[in-house]
């Protein structure tokens, strides 16, 4: 079994939005998921950092004993 999406599903799931969408609406929809993308990578980051205090805090206590 190869990957999941072979290039053929690919381009069947580009038609379908194609079809759905419209050629107007393509660049509006790329635009948004750029957006929702960013926002979510941006929002895994800052919880990654939260993270890493919380556990460099918690080293720190326990030198410190």
């Amino acid at each position: 079994m190869r990957g999941l999406l072979q290039p053929m599903h690919i381009l069947v799931i580009l038609v379908i939005v194609l079809i759905i969408f419209g050629p107007g609406k393509l660049p509006e929809l790329g635009s948004a998921i750029g957006k929702a993308l960013r926002g979510f990578k941006r929002s895994m980051e800052d919880t990654k950092e939260k993270i890493e205090g919380a556990v460099n805090a918690d080293k720190t206590e326990s030198k410190k004993d």
